[in-house]
Parts: structure tokens; sequence; C-alpha cells
């Protein structure tokens, strides 16, 4: 079965900045599980999935356009000391800051006695991106994952 939308992607991964070693695998943990066509993932990788199959073993490259985006200068914000939990921050450090959008990964650029200014630019954004993909299973989607826009199950989401 061919990967398309609304199917079911199980793949492992690993992803580099092109020249680079890889950053992060999936190597040792269990295959992402992805709902193919539904932004699960970069716009690029899920467009070069398009038309494999289990089994099938490929290298990307996935410019920063159609990764996580261009870096945009002026993307900082001041954020009270507080909302860091205690954290020990240093500058260039990444860490996870709670929005009111949900969880959101931001650069320390400044720490000050209680605020502190982070970058919200995505920490791989302006990065052309390298995966080696190893596609472990396609299946069709159930209704109720169709309807929630992702996988449930190994490797999906869980409510």
């Amino acid at each position: 079965m061919k990967i398309e939308k609304d199917r079911v992607v199980r793949f492992h991964y690993s992803v580099a900045e092109q020249g680079a070693e890889p950053t992060e695998s999936s190597e040792g943990r269990e295959p992402l599980a992805i709902l193919a066509g539904h932004g699960n993932i970069i716009p690029g990788l899920e467009k070069a999935m398009d038309g494999h199959e289990a089994g099938d073993r490929f290298a990307v490259d996935v410019p920063a356009a159609e990764a996580y985006g261009e870096r945009r200068d002026g993307l900082s914000q001041r954020v009270p000391k507080k909302h860091f939990g205690g954290q020990r921050l240093e500058p260039g450090m990444q860490v996870v800051l709670n929005t009111n959008f949900g969880p959101r990964a931001v650069t320390i650029e400044k720490v000050g006695m209680s605020v502190v200014d982070v970058d919200l630019n995505h920490p791989m954004a302006g990065k052309d991106l390298h995966f080696d993909i190893e596609v472990v299973e396609v299946r069709e989607a159930t209704a109720e994952e169709l309807e929630h826009g992702h996988v449930h199950g190994d490797g999906g989401h869980a409510h």
C-alpha cells in the first residue's frame, strides 16, 4: 500500500542540518506515526513521502522554506522570568515555554533579574535539513483518526 492522503504511516527517521551529523533520530524507539496529508510533519518531508510504501528506505533534502521556515529577524519577546519555573537559564539554551497557544520551543537570548529575552524562531528555522527515512508500515486510517486529524495507538496520539 502506497503513502497517500488519509493513510497512516509509521516510519523511522534521522534528521540533520545539511552537511552535518544527525541531531535527532528515532533509532531505538518506536517509529513515528503520522496521518498523511494532515500537516502532522513538515511539508517538505510529507511531500517526499508520498507514493512510498512499507520497506522503502530513502533520503531527502528539505529546504528551510519547506521545513521550519526562514529565520525572521526581530522575532524576540521579553518574558517574565516566573514563566520559566525556576529553571537555570543561559543565553543560547533552548527551552519549551508554555504559551496561550500551547508549548513553544524558544531560544534564550538574554537573562535579566526579572525578565528573559527569547527568540521565538523555531530552533531549526532557516536550516536546510537532510532526512533518512525507513517506512515501516502504511495502513488505512480509521474513521476516528480521520475525524481527529491524527493517528491513535502505537506511535500516535492517546486520548
